[in-house]
């Protein structure tokens, strides 16, 4: 797909990050995606796990609309959410012979015409799915696959919510970008305590922070900000329990490109800067892939493989970045991609040193009042689970 920097990707309906052509689970097992067909619509499952990835499609019993989300689960079926007589409705899919299996899980209803639901990323246990319905004044956290007795209403969170990003890995600590008539702060909202909420991002007292990404092992996160710059947001990187604040690297500024975060590398328990983290780049010339770590402080550019899905990926164990792509010759294809080691690390566990020999990255200016909040001055400095 070629873009140019005019217009960057398609982004969510709540201003958040480009939609992916496709969906992984959270231990990259599988994927989905909806796939056409001449004029039809239909979901696709991707096995990722096995010694050659293959595709399934899971045709239901008429064609889907291009709005239909497709979401994996860890135990391969796939979620389908659709919009049917106003109501939004989930069902599992799965093989059942020569033809597609559906489980109905019921569904919900919006009252306000202004709402909109949409699925939220997978979440880490595969077991569970959550939906974000953001309304007028206030955003609902649904659960809607994995429980008991069909869509269940977890949490009402006051003020217009986007975005979605997990904190832990059991599926308890959600970070949700909330605007309540002011500038966008990243909040979190913990789903086993009525979803309590607790500030998470408050880098400047009038600037729009929003959290990308997260890797829980290591407590990196990816940010966009226009802390730096106000009224253009930035890439930036923290770490959850650092005694540093957010910072913006120049690096992450490719003229003329949209840049998008959409994978970390885990693992990388004591390491964050030695983290690489695979950016979707869109420029006037296309679309390609970028990879960066805090520590390396530049991005390597690399081809993207034929029929990426663009912004969808993860790394593998050993490194190698792992991305899904679709061509009339490979259908179902994923390419491996070396990325460059990392670099020496910096002297002592989860800190932020400067390399030797390069100058010190530009930080958020500093007013005299209020004072930028760290990251590590906001209540959950890391999330706790009991």
């Amino acid at each position: 797909m070629t873009v140019c920097a005019t217009e960057p990707p398609a982004a969510d309906e709540d201003g958040g990050s480009p939609r992916a052509e496709s969906v992984i689970t959270v231990d990259g097992g599988y994927a989905a995606r909806l796939a056409r067909s001449g004029g039809s619509w239909y979901p696709e499952r991707w096995t990722l796990g096995g010694p050659e990835p293959y595709a399934v499609p899971l045709p239901g019993n008429q064609p889907e609309e291009p709005g239909t989300e497709v979401q994996p689960m860890g135990d391969g079926r796939v979620l389908v959410h659709r919009l049917v007589a106003g109501r939004h409705a989930f069902c599992l899919l799965y093989p059942a012979g020569p033809g597609t299996g559906e489980l109905p899980l019921g569904t919900v209803e919006c009252p306000d015409d202004g709402t909109r639901l949409r699925l939220l990323p997978p979440a880490p246990d595969g077991e569970r799915a959550y939906a974000l319905a953001v309304g007028p004044r206030s955003t609902a956290v649904w659960q809607v696959a994995g429980g008991s007795f069909g869509p269940e209403h977890l949490a009402e969170i006051p003020g217009r919510c986007s975005g979605g990003v997990w904190l832990d890995r059991t599926g308890r600590i959600l970070a949700l970008d909330r605007e309540t008539g002011g500038p966008v702060k990243t909040v979190v909202v913990d789903l086993e305590r009525g979803g309590e909420v607790s500030p998470l991002l408050q880098i400047a007292a009038g600037s729009d922070d929003r959290l990308l990404l997260a890797d829980p092992d290591s407590g990196l996160l990816l940010i966009r900000s226009d802390a730096p710059s106000p009224g253009q947001g930035r890439l930036g990187w923290g770490v959850l329990g650092s005694m540093l604040p957010v910072r913006f690297p120049e690096s992450l500024r490719v003229n003329d490109c949209a840049v998008t975060p959409f994978a970390i590398q885990p693992g990388q328990v004591l390491t964050p800067e030695s983290c690489a983290v695979a950016l979707r780049v869109d420029g006037p010339f296309g679309t390609w892939v970028g990879v960066w770590r805090p520590a390396g402080r530049q991005v390597h550019h690399l081809p993207a493989p034929e029929g990426w899905l663009a912004g969808t990926g993860l790394f593998a164990p050993d490194g190698a970045l792992c991305l899904p792509y679709a061509t009339a010759a490979v259908p179902c294809g994923l390419a491996r991609l070396s990325v460059p080691a990392a670099p020496e690390p910096s002297p002592g566990p989860g800190s932020a040193a400067e390399p030797p020999g390069n100058s010190p990255e530009p930080e958020v200016p500093e007013p005299v009042a209020p004072r930028p909040v760290p990251l590590q001055q906001a209540p959950l400095a890391r999330p706790v689970t009991k």
